[in-house]
């Protein structure tokens, strides 16, 4: 039994590697400028504890994100990020899943993204308020070399009871 656990252990481990020939670990840095397009929902609360939207003032926001993960056939990176948001004084965090993908290998390739997640803003509320976050995006891809590119998208994103538009400029390595 021993030896079979030790057999199947060696089996996985040599069929992860020849998977994983073209996996490489990637860093990705991003900052965005949230643009606010509306509010995803309407309340008309005369609930006494109600202080308004999560983003009360529409506020535009920025964000600062970094993703570490795994670039896997030069086309897709999957990780893991953390980000620090600040809607125009209010000040939050976020982390969230990002998967990425470039179909072309040339130097400049359409790149298209997702990100899902949580993040957490101290707005009115006393202990802040936290919300899920979603984005799909679209930009430009520049390979500077085998190690090294340059983004530039734009998408949609949700979180907070709003709607943004993201602008984001980012590198990877």
């Amino acid at each position: 039994m021993k030896t079979l656990k030790i057999i199947i252990t060696i089996l996985i481990s040599i069929i992860t590697a020849n998977a994983c020939s073209q996996c490489h670990h990637a860093i990705k840095v991003e900052t965005g400028y949230l643009y606010f397009i509306d509010h995803t929902i309407t309340i008309d609360s005369d609930n006494p504890d109600w202080k308004g939207y999560k983003l009360n003032d529409q506020q535009n926001g920025v964000d600062f994100n970094i993703i570490n993960g795994i670039r896997f056939r030069e086309h897709y990176m999957a990780g893991i990020g953390l980000g620090y948001l600040n809607f125009e004084g209010i000040h939050g965090s976020a982390m969230f899943a990002d998967l990425e993908y470039a179909p072309l290998k040339r130097k400049i390739s359409p790149v298209f993204s997702i990100k899902a997640g949580y993040n957490h803003i101290w707005n009115q509320y006393e202990k802040g308020s936290g919300s899920a976050l979603g984005e799909i995006g679209a930009g430009i891809k520049y390979k500077a070399n085998k190690k090294l590119s340059f983004h530039i998208q734009a998408g949609i994103s949700r979180t907070q009871q709003a709607q943004f538009f993201p602008v984001r400029l980012g590198f990877s390595f």
